[in-house]
């Protein structure tokens, strides 16, 4: 018995690197899933991937920044499930680079109605489902940008600061209605769209790229998905009973203290 065991969970970006890491934590701790993303195909493969592990898991292609699409999968999985347990509410882009002043308005835009209406959206559906219950644990999926400028990410930097907002804004509501919610803040993580970042700027060397990021944290190496996953599970558990509005820092140290 895994500590979410029976416990019905949402999982957005549940194709990606660490949704579906995460999915994979949770699942072994006995999590009956949702998943969500709008990559169909790569999201039926996670789907069975993890059907095929044991666990018991639905999937539904989604656009988060939709609220038709948002109401449609929290309301699934109550149907399906018979309640909502959990949200990881980690659906999310990166978008472009360029300083503040040449950034394109639409560009902007979009990042941001994935980033923050995404996040926004689904806790404004799951939340009732949770109040009605009268318990549920949300944890979203903010940055360590959440505490940082950076340099030519203005609208992923301030996205990432807005979910800390939301973040603690609904914990302070719902928190006296038996709702926690948290979110964490992940570093620099081991995903397929770091190693497409890393190979131009080190001359197709990324574990020599991965080396030189890893030594802005103290732990000196960057993080693998799973790392944000057992982090969430905690979160979204009962043993975290008594964590609410808070931005856990998952970043091997590098918020802590000024490296290289």
């Amino acid at each position: 018995m895994g500590i979410l065991a029976g416990k019905a969970v949402i999982v957005t970006g549940a194709a990606g690197a660490i949704g579906f890491a995460t999915a994979r934590v949770l699942a072994r701790e006995g999590a009956r899933l949702m998943l969500v993303d709008v990559q169909a195909d790569k999201l039926a493969q996670r789907e069975h991937e993890l059907r095929t592990s044991g666990a018991e898991v639905i999937g539904q292609p989604a656009d988060v920044s939709r609220s038709t699409d948002v109401q449609a999968f929290v309301a699934a999985t109550r149907e399906h499930f018979g309640r909502i347990d959990g949200l990881f509410n980690n659906a999310g882009i990166e978008g472009h680079i360029a300083p503040t002043w040449e950034y394109d308005e639409a560009e902007f835009d979009r990042v941001t109605r994935t980033n923050v209406n995404g996040v926004f959206l689904g806790m404004r559906h799951a939340l009732p489902v949770m109040l009605a219950q009268g318990a549920g644990a949300i944890v979203n999926t903010a940055s360590i940008g959440s505490e940082r400028g950076l340099a030519g990410a203005c609208t992923y930097n301030a996205s990432k600061h807005a979910v800390v907002g939301l973040t603690r804004t609904a914990a302070a509501e719902a928190g006296p209605r038996g709702i926690r919610v948290n979110c964490v803040m992940p570093g620099v993580i081991d995903t397929p769209l770091l190693d497409s970042v890393l190979g131009p700027l080190f001359g197709g060397d990324i574990a020599a790229g991965k080396k030189t990021l890893g030594k802005v944290a103290p732990l000196e190496r960057i993080g693998q998905p799973v790392e944000i996953g057992e982090v969430v599970a905690f979160l979204l558990s009962d043993a975290a009973s008594f964590v609410t509005g808070a931005a856990w820092a998952i970043d091997g140290g590098a918020l802590c203290t000024i490296r290289h």
